[in-house]
This record gives structure tokens, C-alpha cells and sequence, in this order.
């Protein structure tokens, strides 16, 4: 059997996607490998498939128990055996499993990084046929990855104790440059094919807005009351923020779990699941949820703050669309965020690194998070300014982001910024920027009452300007030094150099937009579900209920069952037999075994109460 007929035969695809081929071809020819390929690219097909044509045992090394165990759970279901070792099990279990891979039961197994060290382990290792050693998340291996693990630094003492080397074989969705290298240079790979098939996700479309606290909650709250059907995201930079939103959303009606380090692990558990096995469609977490969560029909994922970094973001917001199905990317942003990152990067622990090494990362978060406040503000395309980060070549605007479709205008605002100095002056630095932005507008707030702030010179002074473009006004002088916004948990407005303006010699210049008129269509590019009639769309939902029927009864996340792509495919080709079912993409001899002929019963039964009715629009 080749690498085709055991793609087909377990995995139920016709062909390879860019760049698994290659891979694959590399790894069977005995090469080392590195490959970085963009979230939802299929990177476990690239070790999967060899591994089942390698003559021994392929080693994965993962970073967590929930990837593992979705994983062993996606191939089972596949009809291939495999297993995980990691802290979930007994003593007892851990010891059968053992037992059974030094039998060859199991060709893949997954293993956290620090049971490399159990000397229990390194005993079976030693004695078994170890083929390929796999390195997932492998920018895990680098100080300079956004996941750094120091216990990944012990895969190499590992693969160096074993009598024969095997194949390496590392994958990442985020790698630059310097993390690449990194990566190439700690793993010991050995004359290594490197494969890079881009960071673009074309499915996604990326967008930022910009808003204050309030703005946030009543853009998040109208999204979902918009888009009721879709699962999604909600990432927020602290925990008070997770619990504040996700208080906002219950009492709506959404619904929705939560998921941060301040929960208790088994409730943390619980959310983690309600979510994955769609008995919540929505969760607000921080990003201490989502790394090795591989939930395909994510639909959305809002930045309720900016994260800290390209990689952070990036590596997040490509959690949306892992089936490839066209899905949204929303940054909501306000100058706070900034601050907020800035205090939580101050409080970061380092633990047993030189002084000279923690000076350095302190260095990188920083230029980091000034990146990624440039992706917030910046008016070019989004989608080229992710892309450039990771060393790509930009490309023509991609007019698939909520910047390409935005005219943006220069206005002149310099007098209003002399009024912005005068404001701060007369607050003398005491005050943050919504104390200093009510007053020019005049607002009328009892805050500003107190403070004094009502019988300044500037109070009204911008009422006739809007609200947001103050805010745009104060970010652009805050970028041009005239004024400075101090760090810490309550960050206030001072005066920076302002003589330039005093003279009269600058002028103050932002840049304003609008919306252009995009067709809806072109804006937020059709799902497959939009190939489907209103009949078809009826189907689709009665095979959605039919899979969360069955992952109920087995025990799992409904898309490893199959994912909404496969179901899409069956409303549009009616399969009727064994080789219609069998040319559904995602639909494998194992799982047609077990669940094909309740999914063809469905579509028989729906098409003998709708004789006349076609399911796709393109038929």
C-alpha cells in the first residue's frame, strides 16, 4: 500500500493538500524534516501517513493531554491503532499500553515531553522499534516561540540514548525566521527538508475595530445575536474581563462557557468540553485556552483585547476555519490594551534564566507588542501585514479584510489637537484618556463633575467632533510624542514634546475612514453552506443532529464523527451506496463501516419526504 491508497483507504481524501506530498515523500526516503504550514494546512496527515508505511513505532511528542487524546481519538475512529502516554493515566494504564506497543499493536503513539525522562519509558524506547520521532507545536523548542517549554529541550537527550537514530520529523504553524533556525539548530536535524507553505489563510477574513470597553460589549453581543448558529472564540487579556463577558452573554440567553487558570480544573474541563462537543456554542477564555484545540466548524474568533504578539495572535485567531470553510477574524482595540499588555508583560515570571537572557526576551515582548499595535492601526491590508511579519512578500492588497474595505481619508485636526494640550494641561496629567476625551466633549458625567473637570476652558471645546475621532486624534499625537500615556494599572494622559506644535511649525494629520460599498457576498466570502437550497440547508441540520446524536453515544467531539465540510458534500451529491458514500471527501472505509449507512438512511429518508426538492443550488 502507498501513501494515496492509505490516505484514501483511513483518512477518506483524494489527494494531498500543498506541501503534504513533499513531506510525506521525504520522510519515507529517510530524511529529517521541518515543516511550517498555517493552522488547518492538515500537518498530522504529514506524519500519519508515513508513519503507518515506517516498519517500526512513530513517536509524537505533543505539548497537551487534549491534543493527544483528540488526536489517538481521530485516528481510532480512522481504524488506525493508536495511543497516548501522558499524566491522564494510572501507573497501571500506562504500564498495559507500554505492553501493547512493545507488541505492535500501536503504530503511533503520543507522549508529553516529560515522560521522555520516566526511566519506564526510556526501558520500552530502548527495546522498541522506533521508526520516526515527531516533534508537534515544535516552536515549543525555543526561547524565542511564543510557547516555550523547557522540558522540549529534552527531546534531543532523548533521541541521543536511543540504539539507532530515528527519522525527525518537527511541524509548526508559527515559526520566524530566528525561531526556524532555532528549532533546526537544537533538534539536531540532520540535512533537513525544509518545507515553509505560507502563512495564508485565505479562508479568514481579518479585521479590527476600534472601541472602548462599552463599544466592545455591544459589538460582541450584536455579532452573536447575528451570527446565533455559529461556534466561536472570545479571547480577553484578563480573567476579570473573561468572567465580566461571559456574566454579559449567559444572562442573554448565549450559550456560552468560560475557560481561564483561575477556574478549578475539573470545571475548567468541563467548559473545555461543553464547548468542543457543542453543547456551548460560544466560549470566553484567555489564551490559556486553545493551544492544541483542533474544533473544526470554529466559525469566529474575536480579540476581545490585542494579544501580545504577531504569534499570539496568529497562532489564536487561526483557530477559526480549520476546515476550510470561510471564517472571521475580529481585533477589538483600544489604547488600554496597550497598557494592559505592558503591565502583564512587567509581571512575567522567569524562572532559572541568566539576567542577560531575561533582559533580551523583555527586549523581543516589547518588540513584539509594538508590532502588534501596529497591526491595529495600521490602514494598509491586513492580511499582506501578517504575512510580511513572517517573512512572506507582500502581495497586492488581498481586498478579503475589513482594511481593503475601507476608504481612508486625511484630515487636518490641529487645532483640535491644541485643544487636546490644553485639556491635559488643565487635568495636569492626572487623568486618563476617557476623563480627558469626556471633557472636550462635554460630557455629561458625573466623573467629570467631581473631578473639576466641567469648569476647565476645554470642556466642550471638541463637542462638535466625534467621539472616535478624538480617540484617533490622541492616538496619533500619542505616536508623534506630543503627548505620553504612562504604563501601569492606571495609565494617564501627560504632556510630551509639544514645542513643534507650540510654534506652530507641525500640523496634526489623521487618518479617518469610511466604508466602501462592498457586496456582502464579497465582503464575507459564501460558505458552502451557501451552495445549498433551503432544503438542502434542512438536510445539512438533520446530519449535523444525526452526528451529535452519534458522538453522544461514542463518547466524542462531534467533527471527529466528520467534520461540517463532509456533511456540506453529502447534501450536495445524495450518496445512495457504498462507492457514492465512499467519494465523500472525509468519509473513510472505517467510518463508512461504522456510521455510513445511518448517514445514507438520513438522506434517503429526507429525499423519499422531499421528492422534488434539489439540496444544491448548482445543480
Amino acid at each position: 500500500m502507498d501513501a494515496e491508497n492509505i490516505l484514501k483507504k483511513y483518512f477518506g481524501y483524494d489527494s494531498f493538500r500543498t506541501g503534504q506530498e513533499n513531506i510525506i515523500k521525504s520522510i519515507l526516503s529517510g530524511r529529517d524534516v521541518l515543516a511550517i504550514m498555517p493552522t488547518g494546512a492538515g500537518k498530522s496527515i504529514c506524519y500519519q501517513v508515513p508513519a503507518l508505511l515506517l516498519s517500526g513505532i512513530t513517536l509524537v511528542v505533543s505539548p497537551l493531554i487534549s491534543l493527544m487524546q483528540d488526536q489517538v481519538k481521530s485516528l481510532n475512529e480512522a481504524g488506525i491503532h493508536a495511543a497516548f502516554i501522558n499524566s491522564s493515566l494510572t501507573e497501571t494504564q500506562i504500564a498495559k499500553a507500554l505492553d501493547f506497543a512493545a507488541k505492535g499493536v500501536y503504530k503511533i503513539i503520543y507522549v508529553a515531553p516529560e515522560r521522555l525522562e520516566s526511566d519506564r519509558f526510556l526501558r520500552f524506547a530502548l527495546s522498541a522499534a522506533i521508526s520516526m520521532v515527531t516533534v508537534d507545536e515544535a516552536h515549543c523548542i525555543s526561547q524565542w516561540g511564543q510557547d516555550f517549554r523547557p522540558s522540549y529541550l529534552k527531546i534531543v537527550d532523548f533521541i541521543a540514548h536511543l540504539p539507532d537514530r530515528p527519522i525527525v520529523s518537527a511541524f509548526t504553524a508559527t515559526a520566524t525566521a530566528e525561531v526556524k533556525t532555532d528549532i533546526e539548530c537544537i533538534l539536531r536535524l540532520q540535512r533537513p527538508d525544509i518545507t515553509v507553505t505560507g502563512f495564508d489563510r485565505e479562508n479568514l477574513y481579518y479585521q479590527v475595530e476600534h472601541l472602548t470597553g462599552k463599544q466592545k460589549d455591544h459589538f460582541v453581543v450584536n455579532y452573536i445575536e447575528k451570527h446565533p448558529n455559529d461556534s466561536g472564540i472570545i479571547y480577553c487579556a484578563t480573567r476579570k474581563n473573561v468572567d465580566t463577558l461571559y456574566e454579559n452573554l449567559f444572562k442573554r440567553g448565549v450559550p456560552v462557557t468560560s475557560y481561564h487558570a483561575g477556574i478549578d480544573n475539573q470545571t475548567r474541563k468541563k467548559n473545555q468540553d461543553d464547548f468542543i462537543y457543542d453543547r456551548a456554542s460560544v466560549v470566553v477564555a484567555t489564551n490559556a485556552f486553545g493551544m492544541g484545540i483542533d474544533k473544526s466548524n470554529v466559525r469566529f474568533v474575536i480579540h476581545y483585547n490585542m494579544p501580545q504578539s504577531m504569534e499570539n495572535y496568529y497562532q489564536e485567531a487561526g483557530r477559526a476555519g480549520r476546515d476550510g470553510e470561510n471564517s472571521q477574524c475580529i481585533l477589538l482595540f483600544s489604547a488600554q490594551d496597550v497598557m494592559i499588555n505592558k503591565f502583564l508583560l512587567e509581571k512575567k515570571e522567569f524562572e532559572e534564566m541568566e539576567e542577560e537572557d531575561i533582559e533580551l526576551i523583555r527586549q523581543r515582548d516589547a518588540n513584539r507588542l509594538h508590532v502588534m499595535e501596529g497591526y491595529c492601526k495600521t490602514t494598509s491590508c491586513l492580511r499582506n501585514y501578517i504575512l510580511e511579519y513572517f517573512g512572506e512578500r507582500a502581495k497586492t492588497p488581498c481586498d478579503n479584510c475589513g482594511n481593503c474595505h475601507r476608504n481612508y481619508l486625511e484630515a487636518d485636526m490641529t487645532d483640535a489637537a491644541k485643544w487636546v494640550i490644553n485639556c491635559i494641561a488643565e487635568t495636569r496629567g492626572r487623568y486618563g484618556q476617557s476623563i480627558v476625551t469626556g471633557t472636550l466633549l462635554g460630557a455629561n458625567r458625573a466623573r467629570l463633575r467631581e473631578v473639576g473637570a466641567t469648569a476647565y476652558r476645554s470642556y466642550g471645546a471638541l463637542e462638535d467632533v466625534n467621539e472616535k475621532d478624538i480617540r484617533l486624534l490622541i492616538d496619533q499625537m500619542e505616536r508623534e510624542g506630543y503627548i505620553v500615556q504612562t504604563s501601569g494599572e492606571y495609565p494617564v494622559l501627560q504632556m510630551g514634546d509639544i514645542s513643534a506644535l507650540k510654534n506652530g511649525e507641525a500640523r496634526v494629520v489623521v487618518r479617518k475612514f469610511e466604508e466602501k460599498e462592498v457586496p456582502e457576498a464579497r465582503k464575507k466570502k459564501a460558505r458552502s453552506t451557501d451552495s445549498l437550497t433551503s432544503a438542502g440547508y434542512k438536510l445539512f441540520e438533520e446530519l449535523r443532529q444525526l452526528r451529535l446524536t452519534i458522538a453522544k453515544e461514542e463518547g466524542m467531539p462531534p467533527y471527529i464523527i466528520f467534520n461540517d465540510k463532509t456533511l456540506i458534500e453529502m447534501c450536495v451529491r445524495m450518496p445512495e451506496n457504498r462507492q457514492d458514500m465512499l467519494a465523500v471527501s472525509g468519509v473513510g472505509e472505517n467510518k463508512f463501516r461504522k456510521y455510513g449507512q445511518r448517514f445514507m438512511d438520513t438522506i434517503t429518508a429526507f429525499s423519499m419526504a422531499h421528492p422534488n426538492s434539489a439540496t444544491a443550488s448548482n445543480i
